[in-house]
């Protein structure tokens, strides 16, 4: 089975936009979803790019338009200035590392993490909060997030991170085919053409 190292973080907004329609095409063309949470920050000291509030005034005001216009295409709601932004994803990632260990899947409680934080108001970075979704998802919330606490998981997001970097991710999201990288939401269309065209990767 064709398999595709995602790579992304709970907080993210273009994440968010993009993972219903990641995982319908994960769905109509029967590929596994590595999910590979990582250390964003980590990955923009090797790309260089740079943390929102130290990006010029133009390029803030264009990303709240692209928000606002990917909102739209995809049928999703959006909120430009969430409660609970910037957040602190770390526990919400290892979380998901976690279900990875364990077995689970664990696309619901991501999604439910980034509506989370770009829809309803909640608090990714609260425990509690995190339990609320592990739950609904039907997982086992106070094993998880003791896995999630634990060694083995921020050894796990460290190891993704460095793995983002050798495959040239630049930010959040991530979708590695075959080594080639397509960064953010706006490439799943090229992801697919991929996919359908069988075309060898393109390398640098």
């Amino acid at each position: 089975m064709t398999a595709i190292d995602y790579y992304f973080i709970s907080s993210s907004p273009f994440a968010y936009l993009g993972h219903k329609v990641f995982h319908q095409l994960a769905e109509a063309h029967n590929f596994e979803i590595r999910y590979k949470p990582i250390n964003l920050a980590g990955v923009w000291e090797k790309s260089g790019s740079v943390p929102l509030a130290q990006r010029t005034p133009l390029r803030q005001r264009y990303r709240r338009i692209e928000m606002q216009r990917i909102a739209d295409i995809r049928g999703v709601p959006i909120n430009l200035e969430p409660k609970h932004f910037p957040v602190d994803p770390g526990l919400a990632d290892r979380s998901v590392i976690a279900l990875v260990q364990a077995g689970r899947d664990p696309s619901g409680f991501i999604g439910r993490a980034h509506a989370g934080v770009w829809a309803n108001e909640e608090n990714i970075a609260d425990p509690a909060q995190l339990t609320a979704y592990l739950e609904a998802e039907g997982h086992p919330a106070e094993t998880i997030l003791a896995a999630a606490q634990g060694q083995d998981a921020t050894d796990t997001l460290a190891r993704n991170t460095r793995e983002a970097s050798e495959a040239d991710a630049i930010g959040a999201p991530v979708y590695v085919l075959n080594g080639e990288p397509f960064w953010g939401q706006d490439r799943l269309e090229y992801l697919a053409h991929a996919l359908e065209s069988g075309r060898p990767p393109f390398r640098p």
